[in-house]
């Protein structure tokens, strides 16, 4: 992983099978439903009232559900792979958003839900001299039991060497998500090639399920509490509450660049923080209106400026939208991606999963985020963390 979002070194498209799923965790669920996946992505979290069979029934997801289980059953029976002919299906559907993952890929998708992760517990970049080094290592993690610690130079994975291969796909290959492959389970081992101060040696570890740092808090160099979250997995609305609480009352800057979804039940709860009730977002389930309300009783009332990009998405977009809407916040940066749509997952013949736009939600003015994303009410480029923390200076923060 490199930086705080260990996903997004992950969602990797394999060469021969390519998968509309990004970068990074996209997904928003509620009780079952996906809504608003970012780049082509969703999943259940399997404790909701509907499940995945819920997506066989009803208008067009309900007609592509059925193409996508009838031609994976017939490759089965013709000894293809029924994963490349429920693509197929999907594809002729026209749902853009929609994806289907094999059994290992869902797997691992719901770990990341879940704010778990399939590694050895590394950061890594490129360093000066070009190769591939080890900049951070998780307490507790195999790679730190094993001495890593930073400022080794990884040279090679699993015999590979890293020379010219993209930080990502070094990092992938850690966690055992090669290109190509099915991802590898949490007890699988790798073997890394590692040098420090002339001294070349290898390590075997045995990769382990280690949390997400997805919700971190610091302090800026205006005096800032600046609260960057880069996924909405699970528990991440109870860090956000419970920095937004401990942060002094002159102003928070609630970072949300190159977040790319997450639960919806968390998204909402991230936004309990800031609003006192009220509307958070609507989406429509085969037809049937529905609303997202906010938790009465636990905001806070400080100053509060949102910094979003392009990178911004589905569960990151529904909070900003609500913040914008609702006049809660100063939103800074550039316009957000724009995936709004709602998902719901079927199991498939050979237990691959397929995941259908079902709906699309809006903000509470109505707004339809859906290809459109959200427009800031301040342009910022790479300066946007200074310019919003002037807005935050105008609107009573740190001065």
């Amino acid at each position: 992983m490199s930086g705080p979002d260990p996903f997004c070194q992950t969602r990797t498209t394999r060469p021969t099978r390519p998968i509309r799923r990004g970068a990074a965790l996209t997904t928003l669920a509620l009780a079952g439903v996906l809504v608003a996946s970012g780049a082509g992505g969703a999943v259940s979290d399997g404790r909701g009232g509907d499940g995945p069979e819920a997506a066989r029934s009803g208008g067009a997801a309900g007609d592509t559900a059925l193409a996508a289980r009838e031609a994976a059953a017939e490759a089965l029976v013709d000894g293809k792979s029924p994963v490349e002919a429920a693509e197929r299906a999907v594809s002729r559907s026209g749902d853009r958003w929609g994806v289907v993952y094999t059994p290992g890929e869902y797997q691992e998708f719901e770990e990341a839900l879940d704010g778990r992760y399939t590694g050895v517990g590394v950061w890594a970049a490129r360093g000066k001299d070009g190769g591939v080094t080890v900049t951070r290592v998780r307490d507790g993690s195999p790679a730190d039991e094993a001495g890593l610690r930073a400022g080794d130079r990884v040279l090679t994975v699993d015999g590979r060497s890293t020379e010219g291969l993209p930080v990502t796909e070094v990092l992938a290959r850690l966690r055992g998500a090669t290109p190509g492959e099915e991802p590898q389970n949490a007890g699988s081992t790798v073997r890394i090639g590692l040098e420090r101060d002339g001294r070349r040696w290898s390590e075997t570890l045995r990769r382990a399920l280690l949390p997400t740092d997805s919700v971190t808090v610091r302090r800026t160099a205006g005096g800032a509490t600046l609260i960057k979250v880069s996924a909405f997995t699970k528990g991440a609305g109870d860090q956000i509450r419970a920095a937004a609480s401990e942060a002094p009352d002159d102003g928070i800057l609630l970072d949300l660049r190159g977040n790319s979804g997450g639960l919806v039940t968390e998204a909402v709860d991230a936004a309990s923080a800031f609003l006192d009730g009220g509307l958070v977002a609507t989406y429509d389930l085969r037809g049937e209106q529905r609303a997202l309300h906010a938790e009465r009783g636990r905001s806070t009332s400080g100053p509060l400026v949102v910094l979003v990009d392009s990178g911004t998405m589905s569960a990151a977009e529904l909070v900003t939208g609500a913040l914008q809407d609702r006049g809660r916040a100063v939103v800074v940066g550039s316009r957000t991606f724009g995936k709004g749509a709602v998902q719901m997952p079927t199991e498939l013949p050979g237990g691959s999963v397929a995941e259908l736009t079902v709906g699309h939600y809006r903000t509470p003015s109505g707004r339809g985020v859906d290809g459109e994303g959200i427009m800031p009410d301040l342009v910022a480029g790479p300066n946007a963390e200074e310019r919003a923390e002037r807005v935050l200076t105008g609107l009573g923060g740190p001065s």
